[in-house]
């Protein structure tokens, strides 16, 4: 019977409503013994942010500032990914050799012109990610010569799907380093500092 159901009481949204974001509540503190998980960035309950490949550079430089991030995946019409783009490929040396290869303002650059893209991109398998230590995450980060590293999972049908992702200023905060700044040399040396001291 339908009469043992009664409609619930709707009110007017108020001006300045906002809406619930998924977070992650990573651990303030870890070691390099802790679980690699305890600083992956975990996309099932974290929105990733994203942009479109024919996006301007400066609004993408815009959307990692407003975001609080140094990292943006990129992608295309399908939504699918195209590559990712980096505060470092932003305010490093691609912009200016982009416009010395192809004329033009800092205006006219859009994130397909300097972002890394899809076939240039490796992934860490969330299998291996789940057995390995903060360490493992720090020293492949540093053998490679970067600042993130991201997470998939492959399906049965042998599709890869960006699970996660490590940034290696995260994995320097919870590890109790004082950033001075976001040089990838100088974020290593400041790992290196807290692990001396410990």
């Amino acid at each position: 019977m339908i009469t043992q159901y009664k409609p619930l009481v709707s009110a007017a949204l108020k001006t300045g409503s906002s809406f619930v974001r998924p977070t992650q509540a990573l651990p303030e503190r870890v070691k390099l013994s802790s679980p690699a998980t305890d600083v992956m960035t975990d996309l099932t309950k974290v929105s990733v942010v994203s942009v479109r490949a024919k996006t301007s550079m400066d609004k993408a430089n815009a959307k990692m500032i407003k975001y609080g991030v140094r990292m943006l995946l990129v992608l295309d019409d399908n939504e699918q990914i195209a590559g990712l783009i980096t505060a470092t490929d932003v305010l490093g040396e691609k912009p200016m050799r982009f416009l010395q290869n192809m004329g033009g303002t800092h205006a006219d650059i859009m994130v397909r012109d300097i972002m890394t893209t899809q076939r240039e991109m490796e992934v860490l398998d969330i299998e291996d990610v789940k057995k390995a230590k903060v360490g493992d995450v720090v020293m492949t980060l540093k053998a490679a010569h970067r600042q993130h590293s991201m997470v998939a999972s492959t399906g049965s049908d042998g599709k890869q799907t960006i699970c996660g992702l490590f940034s290696i200023t995260q994995i320097a905060r919870q590890l109790g380093a004082q950033m001075q700044n976001f040089e990838l040399a100088s974020t290593f040396a400041e790992i290196e500092a807290v692990i001396a001291q410990s």
